[in-house]
């Protein structure tokens, strides 16, 4: 998952806006608002008594019975303090204030600003339900304490206008701030998302090293193996000969460590070490130089080259192709050596290029086996498969292993 986006003035916004979104706590915004209501209701409450306990009794703001003023001032600085938990407990709130609405007076701001925050924070039929109640008990207010200025029915439709003023506006906040938090939510996953895509092309490009590792590294150390295994089963050979063989040795460990070392840079380069530049990757020029390698290494191989406009091959293609062999003289070497290998190369731009590599099948004890990761030939499918062509391999009609493969040539 995605980090945490911290807004940069989350003061300024309300608390459930802002991280985490479990125990909200008050912000700067968050306070300033709260003291606001609060005061704001309690300066009703106190206005409310003062008009009841007025001058002049019968112009006072829906006096009522003479022991209600007193009890309805003490409630209403009740309710008005408790304002400072509707974040908290909006719904107990309601709940306990319901039966206020009834013959209360001071307490009449206190309670739309607990109506305006439970349709805020909680489900809208919970709300409604709340406004519902509001609406039927004012005609019960309205007998106890009758206005001094409206008859009944003006007085219903005031009361009723300030009522859905408040759902209005405790509706479009809610409808906001859902928009904010559905955006933010968009916002999160578009991030998520970008950070998978950026992890699998990390692995993806992970796996493209280690499968040019392999092919790379496996030819060398057979190769290696070859030579070693040689020098142990002729240890009376030409002083010569096993000068060459050490020469060819010493070679191919020089090569397979520059191809290691330069692996293992691509490697702290992506963990943010000083980025070092990347050899030439092989072409299908570069075949000659590998069949000849074998070669000097005591392998048999023979080469029926068909290709026309062979300078005209897309790299992507020679690579495969160059890949391709390298895998197939290195199984020779692990499973059928000293047999005859038979690479042949055919195609053209629109016909597509065909690799097939052939050796027979050992006969006899089996030759010890060089280690290996037993990956080589699922590497160069996902290889052939990701170019877009076909591989096939196994032991064929005439008993001969054969590793086949036809990779698209563009005529263009």
């Amino acid at each position: 998952m995605s980090a945490a986006v911290v807004p940069e003035h989350p003061w300024l916004l309300s608390g459930t806006l802002t991280r985490p979104p479990t125990m909200v706590r008050r912000t700067a915004r968050d306070w300033v608002v709260d003291s606001l209501c609060f005061l704001l209701a309690l300066a009703w409450a106190l206005f409310s008594f003062g008009d009841a306990v007025g001058p002049d009794p019968e112009l006072a703001l829906n006096a009522g019975p003479g022991w209600l003023v007193g009890v309805d001032l003490v409630l209403g600085v009740w309710v008005s303090a408790a304002l400072w938990l509707r974040r908290r407990w909006p719904l107990a709130l309601a709940v306990a204030t319901a039966p206020l609405a009834l013959f209360s007076s001071s307490a009449g701001i206190a309670m739309l600003v607990i109506l305006f925050t439970v349709l805020l924070h909680r489900p809208l039929p919970t709300g409604a339900a709340l406004v519902a109640w509001h609406l039927a008990t004012t005609p019960v207010y309205l007998a106890l304490r009758p206005d001094p200025e409206l008859p009944f029915w003006p007085a219903v439709a005031w009361t009723v206008l300030i009522v859905g003023v408040a759902v209005a506006w405790a509706l479009f906040v809610r409808a906001r701030r859902q928009l904010v938090l559905s955006l933010r939510e968009r916002a999160d996953r578009a991030e998520a998302e970008q950070q998978l895509r950026v992890a699998q092309a990390r692995q993806l490009e992970r796996t493209r090293i280690a499968r040019e590792m392999h092919d790379v590294l496996a030819h060398r150390i057979s190769l290696l193996s070859l030579h070693a295994g040689a020098l142990e089963f002729r240890p009376d050979a030409p002083p010569e000969e096993i000068a060459r063989a050490a020469g060819v040795i010493r070679a191919s460990a020089h090569a397979a460590l520059e191809d290691l070392r330069e692996v293992i840079g691509v490697l702290r380069t992506e963990s943010g070490g000083e980025q070092s530049p990347e050899r030439p990757q092989p072409t299908l020029g570069d075949l000659p130089a590998l069949v000849a390698e074998s070669r000097a290494a005591g392998m048999r191989v023979g080469v029926v080259d068909e290709v026309g406009q062979a300078a005209a091959v897309p790299a992507a293609v020679g690579r495969s192709a160059y890949r391709i062999v390298q895998e197939g003289l290195t199984n020779a070497r692990k499973h059928a050596p000293g047999a005859r290998v038979t690479v042949r190369l055919a195609g053209g731009p629109g016909d597509g290029l065909a690799v097939e590599i052939r050796n027979p099948w050992p006969v006899g004890e089996a030759p010890p086996a060089i280690p290996g990761t037993g990956t080589g030939l699922v590497g160069v499918t996902e290889r052939v498969s990701l170019a877009g062509g076909r591989l096939e391999h196994g032991r064929d009609a005439a008993g001969d292993f054969r590793l086949a493969a036809w990779l698209p040539w563009s005529a263009r």
